[in-house]
């Protein structure tokens, strides 16, 4: 499948994806490689005790991010979910918030899913790591 300037492949013979793609192929250009995405107010103070409130913050700081490098959802070419659980469920509630989210396009490019022990602050519960492509 090509969207603009991406080719997302989903080659024959592997397993079926939950919405993202196997293979991000971007042309040769700038990419903007975002530091890990945390769900921080503007006082670096992690909000919410719960995963759905860190993940409407840790949308909107990435789409704040991704604006100011000239980039949308739609030029994410890579993405890397890390939330703090052992537990898949917990894992797909996270992913299903974030695809449903108005960060979603980033994740239908090369993703992986984590779950982890901990993260950098206490309390916090999920961080994304981005790289978009950028125009010229």
């Amino acid at each position: 499948m090509t969207d603009d300037r991406l080719t997302l492949l989903n080659p024959p013979g592997l397993h079926p994806t939950s919405g993202y793609a196997h293979v991000t192929i971007a042309p040769a250009g700038r990419t903007a490689h975002l530091a890990g995405l945390c769900p921080l107010d503007a006082d670096e103070k992690v909000v919410g005790p719960d995963l759905d409130t860190q993940i409407d913050q840790l949308v909107a700081n990435a789409l704040t991010i991704l604006r100011a490098s000239g980039a949308t959802p739609h030029d994410v070419v890579r993405s890397v979910i890390y939330v703090v659980s052992d537990q898949s469920a917990v894992l797909a509630a996270a992913w299903d918030r974030l695809t449903a989210s108005e960060l979603g396009p980033a994740f239908r490019t090369a993703s992986t899913l984590l779950g982890v022990a901990a993260l950098g602050y206490g309390g916090q519960l999920i961080e994304v790591d981005l790289t978009a492509a950028l125009e010229g």
